[in-house]
C-alpha cells in the first residue's frame, strides 16, 4: 500500500527525514512512533504529495508520486491540526469536501450518516465546528477523511491532546475500520497507541531505526526491567548503582532498566535490607523501548 524508498528532506541545514525506507502492508495498522521533531509528520506529509523528498523514491498505492493526483480519492489524510471550517456545521463541513472529491450530494448524505452514526456525531450534525470539544472535532475530521471510502487512511498525531476516554473512543473506530480491510497509518507521540498497532516504526532525529511488531519489538528488548516498591522516596536511590541503564521513580516504585544479570534483584533486596520492599522482574513495555532507542543505536 505505501512503499518509501531511501526518502531524504531537509530544510536548510536541518536533515527532518534522513534515508528513511518503509514499506505499509494491506490492512496494516502501521504507527510511527517518535518524539516531536523526530519527522514523523514531513515523511507522512511526502507520503500524501504535499511535499517532495529531496532524494528517494515514494509510492502509494502501488502508484509513483507523479500521479499523486489520479489516486487522491483512494486515500484519506488527516492532518495534525485540525483545519476544518469552524463557521460550518458538521453536516455543512462534510458536505464540502465530499463535493471537492466530486462526489454527488445523495452519496455524500448516505455516507455522511454512515459516518456520523458510527462516531457517534450523527445527534450533532447541525452543530457548527468550532462549538465541539477536542475529540469531537478529531472524530468529524476522521468523518471529512472517509467521505471517500478510501482503503488507506492516513493520519497525523489523530488524538494528540485529546482526553483519554475520546482517545479510546478514536481507536476503537479504528480497529473496525481495520477489521473491514482498511489499511492505517498513524504518527503518535503515545506509548500505548503504539501497542494497539501491527507494526510499529521508531523514529528518532530523522532516522527510522526500527520496524517490527510491539511483541517482536518488546521480545528483542536487551535488559531486564525490574520495578520496585518500597518505603523509599529518594529519587536518586539506584543513580550510581553498576549495571542500571535507566531508572524511574513514580512516587510509588521505581523502575530500573538494567543490564541483565542473574543475581541483579538479590543485590538489590541486600541494598534495601532495612526498608519493606516488593521486587520484581516485569516485561518491558513500549514506552521503555523507545527510552532506550531515543537515547542509543538499538
Amino acid at each position: 500500500m505505501i512503499s518509501a524508498i531511501n526518502v531524504t528532506k531537509a530544510f536548510d541545514t536541518l536533515t527532518a527525514v534522513d534515508n528513511v525506507s518503509l514499506d505499509v502492508e494491506k490492512q496494516d495498522i502501521f504507527g510511527l512512533v517518535g518524539p516531536d521533531g523526530a519527522g514523523k509528520t514531513t515523511l507522512l506529509r511526502m507520503i500524501c504529495g504535499l511535499i517532495e523528498p529531496d532524494a528517494g523514491e515514494i509510492r502509494l498505492l502501488g502508484h509513483p508520486l507523479s500521479n499523486v493526483d489520479k489516486i487522491r480519492n483512494y486515500f484519506g489524510y488527516m492532518p495534525q491540526k485540525f483545519s476544518l471550517y469552524g463557521d460550518l456545521t458538521i453536516g455543512e463541513n462534510i458536505n464540502f469536501f465530499g463535493s471537492l472529491y466530486s462526489l454527488d450530494r445523495a452519496t455524500i448524505k448516505k455516507r455522511a450518516a454512515e459516518t456520523l452514526s458510527v462516531t457517534g456525531l450523527l445527534p450533532f450534525i447541525n452543530r457548527r465546528a468550532d462549538k465541539l470539544s477536542g475529540g469531537m472535532k478529531q472524530k468529524l475530521a476522521l468523518c471529512t477523511a472517509l467521505v471517500t471510502r478510501p482503503p488507506l487512511l492516513i493520519l497525523d498525531e489523530p488524538t494528540f491532546g485529546v482526553d483519554p476516554e475520546s482517545r479510546r473512543e478514536f481507536w476503537k473506530i479504528l480497529y473496525n475500520l481495520n477489521h473491514e480491510g482498511m489499511t492505517i497509518l498513524v504518527t503518535t507521540a503515545y506509548m500505548d497507541e503504539a501497542e494497539l498497532c501491527t507494526k510499529v516504526g521508531f523514529i528518532h532525529s530523522g532516522i527510522l531505526k526500527v520496524v517490527d511488531t510491539p511483541a517482536s519489538l518488546k521480545k528483542q528488548f536487551p535488559y531486564q526491567v525490574i520495578e520496585i516498591h518500597t518505603d523509599s522516596t529518594d529519587i536518586s536511590l539506584f543513580k550510581q548503582a553498576p549495571g542500571i541503564i535507566d531508572q524511574a521513580f513514580f512516587g510509588y516504585k521505581y523502575r530500573l532498566i538494567a543490564e541483565k544479570s542473574a543475581d541483579l534483584i538479590e543485590k538489590i533486596e541486600k541494598k534495601l535490607i532495612d526498608k519493606s520492599t516488593l521486587v520484581a522482574e516485569v516485561d518491558p513495555t513500549m514506552e521503555d523501548l523507545f527510552i532506550i532507542l531515543a537515547e542509543q543505536e538499538y
